[in-house]
């Protein structure tokens, strides 16, 4: 989401390319599963604007810049992220900040994670910070930007409000991101959906298209009238000694950037609402230091017992609290408060619903097992390693050579197929020279032989294979779950959008434990955060196909992962891996629950993406 400042991502027609004649630092950015937009590094954009003028509906190759991102492929034509070894798909944007910002001086900020390892921030965050540390503002509060976290320049670090854990934080010097000037042709910009072109219309989705546009036509309002700065804040207890009060820098008009920590341990933030107040409302004035959404609890509480009053038909903007309740940021309904307040129109604060992720309890007479599905458990253990298959013996098992190729690219090394291989002299197989070429058996796409022993070699080396084109799966995709149990059973309730259906209840249980030589740090521990994991299907019959297949899914170990948590940012836990799962028992209000009609539809398509589908198993 875009905010005003320095930093401002520029709103341009087709989110794709600034006005003309106007110059602006050129960041490509990738949308992750929590909706945030995460930039790629200055080598690998220049590298991909350097494509994108040679060929604007052509494909980018990252492992050619960066030794990590050898699986990744992007294609300007549809604006998406493809990682060959997995098959997932992400969309992907080219943003545009002002030249004096991070981006154009070449700085990056970035915090350190559990593993010692650094991490960088998201780009409107590192333009904030840097921002600050311009000013010379001693620390920084980003809780206006979402994030319970306060930023101490003289230690250079990050405490997170809530637990008071600090991380370390540093400022680093690196090349410069690509500069633009003028107008470019317009390449098409990045779509939601799949490749047909619709738009997708999941709940994460829609929630994304929503707040851009609501962003978007706040940030305009905003720059044609700017409210008042608030009154400077007190200084955070344990700040430096003699640290003066900070005044609160413009960059986010009328909020409180640095608004004073309290006293004592942060209590979570409450889910609150924006909407226009009725006369009748009482009111409160707001505290030095603090925005309207950051009201005391006395002054929160009068403002909830104001719900009642608001005219009916009014629509109400529910808001996320740190915590992740709520679709919308409390940055977005602060700035449109501050909106209705500069248009004249009183605001009235209440709190946004908590979602209902569990049933009301239930006895284990109560607890039957699926209908049509045998057994109610199901368990994985640790991968048993076979001897290494040889790449170019799975290769060669679905491909066909070919004797005279067209003269066109091979979508893996973006080489004409009438030339060598680009991982010539890169990677080494006997019995496979770089000009051969095959063609895969039942898509009938062709590559260099070579090519796809690469993308083979960079994978989970399980036998199968995926077409970098159109996805197909050859042999049987393996993941790499750690081991655990999955339970499902009946209960007596009903979903909502499904009042005469019972539901399935899915358990996963996933322990910690040491990674394996599959994962991306064998020998080392990973974490299992947040389990026993909670699902919920409905109990008619597309939902115990759903259960059969997610049944399949489990046993080839393709429901988790290890990785990096885009929410805590902890590496080498367990995180979902591409199939979505309803957590939410009684509501929708996270996206993740019911009713949603196209949920089912949707979670059929995510397995058959990752080979998994009845057609296949009666194979």
């Amino acid at each position: 989401m875009s905010r005003p400042g320095q930093g401002v991502m520029m709103p341009v027609n087709g989110l794709g390319f600034p006005p003309q004649n106007v110059a602006r630092v050129v960041v490509w950015e990738w949308l992750n599963e929590h909706s945030r937009w995460r930039p790629y590094t200055a080598t690998v954009c220049h590298h991909i604007e350097n494509v994108l003028k040679e060929d604007a509906r052509g494909s980018v190759v990252l492992g050619q810049v960066d030794a990590q991102l050898v699986p990744y492929i992007i294609d300007l034509q549809s604006m998406h992220q493809f990682r060959q070894d997995t098959g997932t798909m992400r969309p992907v944007r080219r943003n545009f900040y002002d030249p004096s910002s991070a981006p154009g001086k070449g700085i990056v900020w970035e915090w350190e994670n559990d593993g010692g390892a650094w991490t960088a921030y998201d780009m409107d965050i590192c333009i904030t910070i840097q921002n600050a540390y311009e000013k010379q503002h001693p620390w920084l509060d980003l809780s206006s930007l979402g994030f319970c976290y306060l930023i101490y320049f003289n230690s250079m670090s990050q405490m997170n409000r809530q637990t008071r854990r600090r991380r370390r934080l540093r400022r680093r010097l690196d090349l410069a991101y690509p500069l633009t000037v003028g107008s470019i042709p317009k390449s098409q910009s990045w779509p939601v959906g799949a490749s047909s072109g619709q738009p997708c219309s999941c709940q994460q989705c829609l929630l994304v298209n929503s707040t851009r546009a609501a962003s978007n036509a706040i940030l305009a309002s905003q720059r044609r009238k700017a409210p008042p700065a608030p009154p400077p804040p007190q200084p955070p207890p344990g700040g430096p000694a003699g640290t003066l009060a900070v005044r609160p820098s413009a960059t986010f008009a009328g909020a409180a950037l640095w608004a004073a920590p309290a006293a004592g341990p942060a209590e979570p933030a409450q889910p609150l609402s924006a909407s226009p107040r009725s006369p009748s409302a009482p009111s409160g004035a707001p505290t030095p230091g603090q925005n309207n959404l950051n009201r005391p609890g006395p002054q929160r509480a009068t403002s909830v017992s104001a719900r009642a009053s608001i005219p009916p038909g009014v629509p109400a903007l529910p808001v996320k609290n740190l915590n992740g309740t709520g679709p919308v940021h409390p940055a977005l309904a602060g700035m449109t408060g501050i909106l209705l307040c500069a248009a004249g129109l009183p605001v009235c604060l209440t709190r946004a619903p908590k979602p209902i992720l569990h049933p009301p309890p239930v006895s284990k007479s109560d607890v039957k097992p699926v209908p049509g599905v045998p057994g109610v458990c199901r368990k994985t253990k640790k991968k048993h390693l076979k001897k290494s298959k040889n790449p170019e013996d799975v290769v060669r098992r679905y491909m066909q050579k070919v004797k005279n190729p067209p003269d066109e690219d091979c979508t893996i090394c973006m080489e004409r197929l009438v030339t060598a291989s680009g991982y010539e002299g890169v990677l080494r197989h006997k019995g496979v020279r770089p000009e051969l070429v095959g063609r895969l058996g039942r898509c009938g796409h062709m590559y260099h032989l070579l090519c796809l022993v690469a993308m083979y070699s960079n994978g989970n080396k399980d036998g199968s294979l995926q077409c970098p084109t159109c996805k197909a799966i050859y042999g049987e995709k393996t993941g790499t779950q750690p081991p655990g149990k999955m339970e499902f059973h009946l209960i007596p309730h009903s979903l909502p959008g499904f009042a005469d259906t019972q539901t399935i209840r899915i358990v996963y249980d996933i322990p910690t434990g040491i990674q394996g030589p599959e994962h991306p740090n064998p020998g080392k521990k990973f974490t299992a955060r947040g389990f026993p994991r909670h699902c919920y299907l409905p109990n008619n019959e597309k939902g115990r196909k759903v259960l059969r297949l997610l049944i399949t899914a489990w046993e080839r170990r393709l429901i988790f992962t290890i990785g990096t948590s885009n929410t805590t940012g902890e590496s080498d836990t367990v995180v979902w891996n591409e199939i979505h799962h309803k957590t939410e028992f009684g509501s929708n209000l996270t996206g993740h629950g019911y009713p949603d009609a196209s949920y089912l539809d949707n979670v059929l398509a995510e397995l058959t993406a990752q080979g998994v589908s009845e057609a296949v198993a009666k194979a």
